[in-house]
């Protein structure tokens, strides 16, 4: 008997498995467990002698009470195991189990369940309003008027109504049918005696509650599957976003490196006492006293020169006429064509800096760059210069 359960119960998990969806959710080990209660009725299924009674008891003559709980867990969608125990108590006087004590006998059973509506049609993905449910399985069973004990099989099935929003609770309504109870010795169950079946039929009404779940609901649920196409695209797109995510980290970084070399220049600018450039007396009157000095080779404007400069737009806002050439020069070393580009670039610069910081408007401005020249002053360095002409004089 034992060899043909677990032959059974193997068949229906190789059913139950096929029958699932790769995308029901992982059954985790605290997960798909019940509790549940029921009462109901029995009555011997025939006619059956028992001890001395030549008459016995006999099929829905006597009834007996019973009171049953329950534990079990279901596996995948179709296929679980149910921890049965059931009481009967009060049990008439032409019952099968006719006795004296209150509680007159009792069963333990493992079950197997096995739902029917997924293991034909199929899980939903949450459990239908109606479900067929049957038991299969066998047990222990104990006479307390007699004391006898023996093994039993039981088999039912669960008419089920899953009831609630999330459908945690279970009614079942179940009728059912255990062999060999009670039985006088340890024997098979399915055996005969005297001709007749040592059984009972029983009919049960119950509840059951389904506890909560990892996957954050009280049944299985299906996994949000994606196809191959769909995870390549989100793992591209996630590719892209990790390459502009570093890019922005490197702007970031430059950025506070600009940020700090300004505040450098800046701090350095305070200290710096503006100084009257040397510049070489000139005999016409429209040329500007201040002059913006470079260092060899550059065409930025230093911060030590920006006072010159300021000087120069504070001229252009107390005269609005004024229109000013500015001349940038260069130190003869070096070759005579980038000494001429270096000239106009300075010129530039300065004219950018009027523009730009100091709100000049470019209309009241020209440049021009004057090349190399070691004329302007005695110095050879003082000559890389730029000089301001006011043209409206």
């Amino acid at each position: 008997m034992k060899k043909l359960f677990l032959l059974f119960a193997a068949a229906m998990l190789t059913v139950s498995a096929s029958a699932q969806k790769t995308t029901i959710t992982s059954n985790k080990g605290g997960d798909n467990w019940y509790v549940g209660g029921n009462i109901g009725l029995s009555t011997p299924v025939a006619k059956f002698p028992y001890g001395t009674d030549a008459e016995g008891a006999g099929r829905l003559k006597g009834f007996a009470p019973k009171l049953g709980v329950r534990v079990g867990r279901n596996f995948t969608t179709v296929f679980g195991l149910a921890l049965d125990a059931d009481i009967y108590a009060l049990s008439s006087e032409k019952s099968m189990m006719k006795q004296k004590t209150f509680i007159d006998a009792i069963n333990v059973d493992l079950l197997g369940t096995f739902n029917l509506n997924n293991l034909f049609a199929g899980y939903k993905g949450e459990p239908r309003p109606f479900e067929v449910i049957a038991l299969i399985g066998g047990g222990y069973s104990h006479s307390y008027g007699c004391s006898s004990s023996g093994l039993n099989a039981k088999g039912g099935v669960d008419l089920a109504i899953n009831m609630g929003a999330n459908k945690a609770w279970q009614l079942y309504f179940e009728p059912a049918v255990v062999l060999g109870q009670p039985t006088p010795s340890w024997r098979n169950p399915f055996r005969k005696l005297n001709g007749k079946w040592n059984a009972i039929a029983q009919l049960s009404v119950g509840v059951n509650y389904k506890f909560g779940n990892s996957n954050g609901s009280h049944n299985y649920k299906f996994e949000q599957l994606r196809d191959q196409a769909e995870i390549d695209g989100l793992n591209a797109r996630i590719n892209d976003l990790r390459a502009a995510n570093d890019a922005k980290a490197k702007q970031i970084d430059a950025d506070a490196k600009t940020i700090q070399q300004l505040k450098n220049d800046l701090a350095a600018a305070k200290n710096v006492k503006p100084v009257q450039n040397i510049v070489k007396q000139v005999v016409n009157n429209n040329v500007l006293q201040p002059t913006i000095i470079f260092g060899q080779g550059k065409s930025t404007v230093d911060a030590a020169q920006m006072a010159s400069v300021a000087m120069v737009a504070k001229y252009m806002k107390n005269h609005p006429d004024a229109r000013l050439l500015i001349k940038g020069y260069a130190s003869p070393e070096g070759n005579p064509e980038l000494n001429q580009k270096l000239s106009e670039k300075r010129a530039q610069s300065v004219m950018d800096v009027l523009v730009k910081r100091y709100g000049v408007s470019a209309n009241r401005l020209e440049v021009k760059g004057m090349g190399a020249t070691d004329e302007l002053f005695d110095e050879v360095d003082f000559n890389r210069v730029a000089t301001f002409t006011d043209l409206t004089k």
